[in-house]
């Protein structure tokens, strides 16, 4: 049983954020703030993908969405946005 769980560790996809983080970004240019839901990977082909229940819904192609999946590159959490914000405005 070692060999498989050293094998998984080392293979396996880490996730970038944990399920209920904050998060705003753009999906599709519209820009949006929600909670992750999902962060998984499930082929090479599609790459990781993140899941994120939308704080309001969006109109996109005539559709009404609040569960968005979008790429890690379009996403910021906000706690850490909060955090770069507050070093970068402090008053010298």
């Amino acid at each position: 049983m070692g060999n498989i769980a050293a094998y998984f560790e080392a293979n396996r996809y880490k996730h970038q954020y944990n399920i209920g983080d904050r998060v705003r970004g753009r999906f599709r240019g519209i820009p949006f703030s929600g909670t992750v839901l999902i962060d998984n990977f499930l082929n090479e082909d599609e790459g990781p993908f993140v899941i994120v229940e939308s704080d309001l819904p969006i109109k996109f192609d005539n559709r009404v969405l609040t569960m968005l999946k979008v790429e890690h590159k379009d996403l910021h959490n906000i706690e850490e946005s909060y955090v770069i914000n507050r070093k970068t405005n402090k008053k010298k």
